[in-house]
């Protein structure tokens, strides 16, 4: 596989060949020795165990080991290993946790891994402003923890407790995308060292603009005030570079630091979980809810599979049927008004087993649930890998499409369930497999490039928030056509034009 993506991109990109001499795995001497230079002996090593721990992740995807590992600790080592990997033509794979699901830290031209998560702090903090800027080992999880008693949060949270800079890259979403947007929406300048080792600053050093949707404030939180200095709220100054990177996966540049915006903690939390008698109306209520305009925070779907599997894991006790998670955010008046108007229209169809959860404790176990999902349906066959695909459509066609797969999952054979964040049309299928099965690994991909065909004839998506990574490349050239490759292609052929960085994803 690594020669056919290498001769692949031959065509592209001119490979010039590092340590020509040696094979897959191994590196030249000096070459390494150059790399403990910048970093320090005992931050490099080229072991095979900790080869192999970076040259996976969560995926089905099988290992790809680099050559190399390194730990830099700050911005100066990455731009200087940068640049040495650039003058030798070694390629450079960036690693923050993990925690991806499409491959992307696979190191399929082999080169040198280079583990961030040494880099964690966080840098700034700007409540006036609503930002804050951390380096790319600060997870989603810990910036909270930070942030416990400041009266603000960051809330996108996909279900890993990922890299902040990890989730830049992949574009990544979560739960609370229907109210508070994905890291398209919420990233407001990133650091960058491009692949010749120039340091990049997306938005201009220093600065946080507020690109996306403006979030909303309210009153009765106890620090607001209305003299406050919110920084620029919008610029029209030349291209949207910060929008260029999120989403990149790691071919265009090493982020190595991220300014994000904060949002304030509510005043109020509500959530709650419905049972329906089937995916239709389960799905159906969620559009419903949508278009009465209440503002749920998050909506989740769960099929009976699922939801089986989450009792299991999660040790809770809800109905084994379809199932919406719900929360709602605002002043203890407006969720007394939007509780009302939820139950009126989840009753109208059919839901049962409707149920509040007001206290932190009880909310904690719902939602701790539900980020544990992928983990509660590896439970359902042990030994073997899951795949999950990532469709996201209109609401309007979100019916239509969660039910067809439905009827199609059940009809395959293949062992899976679904759970999605229905609020903005997304949700994921996840498929177990054994990995060494290759007639089971053929059914599973059939399955999801059919899936994700039917999201593209529905004006949607193949991908919502996990990105192409190894495994969706024909269908992004089937999403935005040859014109859209092509011009994705230019853009990485100027940026990295020896096609050094993450090489073998995307494109």
């Amino acid at each position: 596989m690594a020669r056919l993506l290498r001769a692949a991109t031959w065509g592209l990109f001119p490979w010039r060949g590092y340590c020509s001499q040696k094979a897959k795995g191994e590196l030249c001497r000096d070459f390494v020795e150059a790399l403990k230079a910048v970093v320090g002996g005992s931050h490099v090593s080229t072991a095979t165990v900790v080869r192999e721990q970076h040259g996976s992740d969560e995926s089905v995807h099988r290992c790809e080991p680099p050559d190399a590992v390194v730990w830099p600790q700050n911005v100066e080592q990455v731009s200087r290993l940068a640049a040495l990997c650039y003058r030798q033509g070694v390629p450079i794979i960036p690693f923050g946790t993990g925690t991806g699901l499409e491959g992307g830290v696979c190191a399929v031209q082999g080169g040198v891994c280079i583990n961030l998560t040494h880099m964690d702090r966080i840098l700034e903090l700007n409540l006036e402003d609503f930002s804050v800027v951390v380096e790319p080992g600060v997870t989603r999880k810990a910036l909270n923890l930070h942030l416990r008693d400041s009266g603000l949060w960051f809330p996108v949270d996909p279900g890993a407790d990922a890299s902040l800079c990890g989730m830049a890259a992949t574009g990544a979403s979560g739960t609370n995308a229907v109210r508070y947007g994905t890291m398209r929406d919420n990233v407001l300048n990133l650091e960058v060292v491009l692949p010749d080792g120039r340091l990049l600053h997306t938005a201009g050093q220093g600065r946080h603009f507020r690109l996306g949707f403006w979030p909303e404030i309210p009153h009765h939180t106890a620090w607001y005030s209305p003299c406050v200095s919110l920084g620029p709220r919008k610029s029209a100054a030349g291209y949207n570079l910060t929008g260029l990177f999120v989403g990149s996966e790691g071919t265009l540049g090493l982020i190595t630091a991220t300014t994000l915006r904060l949002h304030p903690v509510p005043e109020a939390i509500v959530a709650a979980t419905c049972a329906f008698p089937s995916v239709q109306a389960a799905v159906d209520s969620t559009v419903h809810i949508l278009q009465a305009a209440v503002p749920v925070a998050r909506i989740e779907f769960l099929d009976e599979v699922m939801m089986d599997a989450c009792n299991r894991y999660s040790k809770l006790n809800c109905s084994v049927a379809p199932t919406l998670f719900l929360e709602f955010h605002g002043s203890q008046q407006a969720l007394e008004e939007q509780l009302q108007r939820t139950e009126e229209i989840v009753q109208q169809n059919g839901a049962s087993d409707f149920s509040w959860a007001k206290a932190a404790e009880e909310r904690s176990q719902l939602w701790t649930a539900r980020h544990s999902a992928w983990y509660a349906a590896l439970a359902m066959r042990p030994g073997c890998k899951g795949y999950s695909t990532d469709v996201c459509v209109p609401i309007s066609r979100l019916p239509e499409i969660l039910v067809q797969t439905k009827e199609d999952l059940n009809a395959s054979g293949l062992t899976g369930s679904i759970v999605g964040h229905v609020g903005d049309g997304n949700f994921h299928c996840i498929l177990l497999v054994n990995p060494d099965d290759a007639e089971e690994l053929g059914r599973v991909k059939a399955f999801a490039e059919q899936l994700g065909r039917r999201a593209l004839a529905l004006h949607g998506t193949c991908t919502g928030e996990h990105g192409i990574g190894l495994g969706k490349r024909q269908l992004l050239r089937e999403e935005v056509g040859a014109v859209g490759v092509k011009t994705m292609q230019q853009l990485k052929a100027v940026l990295d034009p020896q096609g050094l960085m993450n090489p073998g994803k995307v494109l």
